[in-house]
């Protein structure tokens, strides 16, 4: 995908928090990309009034080109104090983590107020859903908006984005739209881009030159009941693993104790759990096999 690494950005005459939304960190999920074009071709026709500005930044753009989920390593897991710092002999996505640092630091400058969502999408089929690191304002954010959340993404792997954005203060979350090439995917990343901008910079959507398709979308999920996920286990994969997940499971399936779930290694892996199965790997590149979800219940 032939992109540039600021997508777009777009200002409102009054002040207001800037919005951040990075797409394409693994190069095989360009939903997100394709929804920034999207938005910032109707910003620009409609010229709507918000308070604060919207920046688009692509991610792995060398993985995008290829279409690959990464180079070198996943971009996803490149943010640690340690990558930070290096500046030798820099792997692909370490110099794509630098730019977009780039561009962050350079959009914020002297600003406090600053939101992000990070565009991702899954290799199974799956209903949307945030993942949000519980820290900071991040929850109650994330809870504005009518899909099903995951709590403990970024407490169980090191080196994700949405953790370092929230380490420096920012307010955000990872958004889900579903599987890689499905219709509804993009439809749904452009339709939280709106909402964001409609709750955090005052977007009035009636402004806009026609209703997103996905904002329809997500009205309906609001006659859904909205549940809240926990991550309790992660099932992890080192570099020479054979694996293999048992077919057809999608996000939040429920499974029971015992049940076939995958087979590593020539061994079969077993649900220890009455619980849900999430992001199940059906995808040749990636070092999470599956994670293992319990709905929160207040």
């Amino acid at each position: 995908m032939e992109t540039k690494r600021v997508i777009g950005e777009f200002h409102g005459k009054k002040d207001g928090p800037i919005v951040f939304v990075t797409a394409g960190i693994h190069g095989n999920e360009p939903s997100g990309v394709v929804a920034l074009q999207q938005v910032f071709t109707e910003l620009e026709r409609s010229r709507p009034q918000i308070k604060g500005s919207l920046i688009g930044i692509a991610g792995n753009m060398a993985a995008l080109n290829k279409n690959k989920r990464f180079i070198d390593e996943d971009l996803n897991r490149t943010w640690t104090k340690e990558k930070l710092e290096a500046t030798e002999n820099l792997s692909n996505e370490e110099k794509e983590m630098n730019a977009i640092l780039q561009v962050v630091q350079e959009k914020s400058a002297n600003k406090s107020d600053c939101y992000f969502l990070d565009c991702h999408t899954t290799s199974s089929e799956s209903r949307p859903y945030i993942s949000v690191q519980d820290v900071g304002k991040n929850d109650a954010w994330a809870h504005r908006f009518p899909v099903y959340i995951v709590k403990g993404f970024s407490d169980i792997v090191n080196g994700s984005i949405d953790k370092y954005f929230s380490k420096i203060g920012m307010t955000g979350f990872t958004f889900e739209a579903g599987q890689h090439v499905s219709e509804k995917t993009a439809k749904y990343h452009e339709a939280l881009i709106w909402l964001i901008l409609k709750e955090a910079n005052d977007l009035n959507l009636a402004d806009l030159s026609h209703q997103p398709e996905g904002i329809e979308l997500f009205r309906k999920n609001d006659d859904i009941e909205r549940k809240t996920f926990q991550i309790i286990y992660r099932h992890g994969l080192s570099k020479n693993d054979s694996f293999e997940m048992e077919p057809g499971f999608e996000n939040f399936q429920k499974i029971s104790e015992g049940e076939l779930l995958a087979h590593q290694n020539g061994k079969e892996i077993r649900s220890s759990w009455d619980a849900h199965i999430f992001m199940p790997l059906y995808q040749t590149q990636g070092n999470d096999g599956f994670f293992v979800v319990k709905e929160e219940f207040k």
